[in-house]
């Protein structure tokens, strides 16, 4: 055997050399993560291999990395003391590569002019990053097995690569880098520290960086939850979220099918959105065998999830080359799914276990379940049990669910009622809410603006549709006192709408009218007047007069209306005044008047009328 062996690359590895080299990595830095990997990996070899009782050379030295770094040479070493690699395996591993398909499918790239990561599969090959930013690499590895020899493995890239024996190795591999000139900055101890933290920090074998040990902060995530003390959850917290604050919530959780998940989610004390730190990004982080493959993933969750922290490690991962993006998009839409289906249902499990608790989570975090709600079909009905609002039937404060509400229904109700206003007083004196009052119907009392556009995508629930009380096809059961007669309450609504012209759609008598005179009711079946008020708001309000799409009913047992009945006989330019007053009233008292002025003047004009002239 001659001291130093030629070799040529094989041609797919030439090919993708230089697809690594040029085209794949999108931040030279990952090399470091790939090659930590690949000692990882040896050194999860070499401890399965001595647990199963096999004889492995130089048994007294444990599974360990260990990398050095020379600014002034230029270099950096990665050295590990795992499987090691004999002849054979540094021919076959770093020269060659074995999966059938690889020739058709680098040619199939060449053809398109399109080297894209995404669509090479998982080959293994990150080794081949060190290239990026090493004009020569030397691999020094020997073998596990008692009676083999080591090897140097040396390249340049470009011309293949020489092999030659080696003596007096130590079990394992270490690769040196002749570090490029403009990647001579990866020789800077602090600056691959930082690398090192970033990528490796959970790598489970011991990362010691020019003697220094740096991955103190162990993957809780991989062991069982009976094994990890509450310091060690609250440590990693800190370490993972900033944030000295202890979580609202922990979900610890393993699972194997459909897939292979081991995930650690923390929900935050706080809202941060709420505290007026603009949007905020996704904080879960995808690892794969411990190793990060993606910080703050994106698509790992839906985006109304985007307040949790935490960590996600998959084996299932079909990785792309670089480690860099997802290749299976399906699989990653099946991870979202199985992830937030799981947090789902620990939020309802929670909700049921302590209700108090849940609703400090609510209060601060609801927006983003109702967002969901509003975009996510898949698990809207889900998110549905887990609204709470405040109901006619609970004390001031106090929560319900939608759940609550459908059990507390009456055989005969068809429909979940709720009624949105600024709080709870205005709620209570709405006149929408008068014929609920007295047929003792519940309603949800709702204060949160989005909550229509949230209602109004939930549509249903549990087979209840869920109305509006403005839009409830309701009326009073019983009636008594003075009222105007069917004849006479027509009469007046046909005289109102003649004298309010086309500030209103129509007049018409109302059924569900207790205390109020009047009310505005919108004519859009589809709309109402919240809505518009929010449309309005949003500059997105319909054209014309402000409140043309709007109807008013007239409440013909109200003494005001009985007396106008008789006033616009007498005096109808008083009448007349009373009737835009109390259009204005119902505007009022719909969020919906938009220039107080001239309603200002009239009620200034009435009350001269009141007081009469001075004697």
């Amino acid at each position: 055997m001659s001291a130093t062996e030629k070799h040529h690359f094989q041609a797919e590895i030439q090919q993708l050399l230089d697809i690594v080299i040029h085209s794949l990595y999108t931040d030279k830095e990952i090399f470091v993560r790939e090659l930590i990997s690949n000692a990882a990996d040896a050194c999860e070899k070499l401890r399965f291999l001595q647990s199963s009782g096999t004889a492995v050379y130089q048994a007294d030295i444990t599974p360990a990395i260990h990398i050095e770094t020379d600014e002034t040479q230029g270099l950096v070493t990665i050295r590990d003391t795992g499987l090691g690699m004999t002849h054979g395996d540094l021919v076959e591993n770093l020269g060659t590569i074995a999966h059938s398909g690889t020739k058709a499918f680098l040619n199939q790239l060449a053809q398109e002019k399109k080297p894209d990561a995404r669509l090479i599969g998982q080959f293994g090959v990150g080794f081949y990053s060190a290239f990026m930013v090493a004009s020569k690499v030397a691999v020094h590895s020997r073998a596990h097995l008692v009676d083999e020899s080591g090897w140097i493995w040396t390249s340049e890239g470009a011309n293949g690569y020489d092999l030659q024996p080696a003596s007096d190795l130590p079990r394992g591999t270490r690769i040196v880098l002749t570090l490029k000139e403009d990647a001579r900055q990866f020789a800077k101890a602090d600056t691959l520290e930082q690398i090192i933290k970033r990528y490796s920090n959970f790598v489970q074998f011991p990362i010691h960086l020019n003697g220094k040990l740096l991955n103190t902060v162990q993957a809780i995530w991989s062991r069982p939850q009976a094994e990890v003390k509450e310091e060690e959850y609250s440590e990693f917290y800190q370490f993972l979220g900033h944030d000295y604050e202890k979580p609202l919530y922990r979900l610890h959780f393993t699972s194997d099918a459909p897939l292979s998940i081991q995930s650690l989610l923390f929900v935050p004390s706080h809202n941060f959105e709420s505290m007026g730190m603009g949007r905020v990004d996704s904080e879960v982080h995808l690892y794969c065998r411990k190793v990060l493959i993606q910080s703050k993933a994106k698509g790992l969750f839906p985006e109304w999830l985007r307040f949790l922290k935490g960590v996600v490690d998959s084996e299932d991962l079909p990785l792309n080359i670089s480690r860099e993006s997802m290749q299976d998009s399906s699989l990653m839409q099946k991870l979202n799914r199985v992830l937030s289906g799981k947090f789902l249902k620990f939020l309802a499990e929670q909700a049921e276990k302590d209700a108090t608790a849940y609703e400090k989570f609510y209060a601060e975090y609801q927006r983003f379940l109702k967002e969901g709600v509003a975009t996510d079909f898949t698990h809207r009905e889900t998110l549905g049990k887990l609204l709470r609002y405040e109901s006619s039937t609970t004390g001031k404060g106090e929560l319900t669910s939608l759940s609550d509400y459908v059990k507390r229904m009456g055989s005969d109700q068809k429909e979940i009622y709720y009624l949105l206003a600024p709080n709870r007083d205005a709620a209570e004196a709405s006149p929408y809410y008068e014929v609920f009052r007295s047929r003792k119907l519940e309603v949800l009392f709702m204060f949160d603006p989005w909550d229509e556009f949230v209602m109004e995508h939930l549509h249903t629930f549990d087979s209840k549709t869920l109305k509006p009380a403005e839009k409830a096809e309701l009326g009073l059961e019983t009636a008594s006192g003075e009222t105007l007669s069917e004849a006479d309450a027509k009469a007046l609504a046909q005289w109102m709408k003649e004298t309010l012209g086309d500030k209103v759609h129509e007049v018409r008598v109302s059924q569900r009218l207790v205390e109020s005179p009047v009310v505005l009711v919108d004519s859009d079946k589809y709309m109402t007047s919240s809505m518009r008020r929010i449309l309005k708001a949003a500059g997105k309000g319909a054209e014309g007069p402000a409140n043309a799409q709007q109807d008013l009913e007239i409440n013909p047992r109200n003494a005001i209306l009985i007396r106008l009945a008789a006033q616009r006989q007498v005096d109808s330019g008083l009448a007349t005044k009373v009737a835009e007053q109390l259009l204005d009233n119902a505007r009022v008292a719909a969020g919906l008047l938009e220039d107080p002025r001239a309603m200002i003047t009239r009620m200034n004009e009435l009350l001269e009328r009141v007081l009469g002239k001075p004697s």
